[in-house]
């Protein structure tokens, strides 16, 4: 995951930086968003696909990327499973917090879409302190609660336009 996000990301941050047809700078928005499989190993070639989420002014209309790697999808409103953690969001960290949360979710017999998860970041990269990143199971069926209200994902409105980018690592 670290050379094809290193690689995404950078596509995208150019593109909200002007590199679109109309040279519009856009501030970022957060969380990042990396859709990482599920069916691969460790070393495997896999598709990772990072969504930046647009500002709420270009969700109707955004500006057209330059570059034809690129393109927007619209995330539908969806309940997910979380769990946070500090550092770095590498692929080894993602996936051995993703691994913890899945055996948490089968010990409370939840029900969730297998086949992916997400990989989010909330930091700058040039924070270097006190970051924060979490990994996201979609709901299937109804959420396992605790009892407890939990606040949905931060800055995601119930439907959201990202600009996207694809990368085989």
């Amino acid at each position: 995951m670290g050379v094809g996000a290193a690689m995404a990301f950078r596509r995208l941050y150019q593109y909200i930086t002007g590199a679109n047809q109309e040279g519009v700078q856009m501030d970022m928005a957060t969380p990042v968003l990396v859709r990482v499989p599920e069916e691969t190993q460790m070393w495997e070639p896999a598709i990772y696909t990072l969504n930046f989420l647009l500002p709420s002014v270009y969700q109707d209309n955004p500006p057209v990327p330059t570059n034809d790697k690129l393109y927007f999808t619209d995330m539908p409103e969806m309940d997910v499973y979380v769990r946070s953690y500090g550092g770095w969001m590498l692929s080894i960290t993602s996936r051995l917090h993703a691994h913890l949360l899945t055996k948490e979710l089968q010990r409370v017999n939840a029900y969730y879409n297998h086949t992916h998860h997400y990989a989010v970041g909330y930091d700058s990269p040039l924070k270097l302190l006190n970051r924060h990143n979490e990994v996201w199971y979609v709901v299937d069926n109804e959420p396992v609660c605790d009892g407890v209200s939990h606040s949905p994902p931060r800055d995601l409105p119930p439907t959201t336009t990202t600009a996207t980018t694809t990368s085989t690592t």
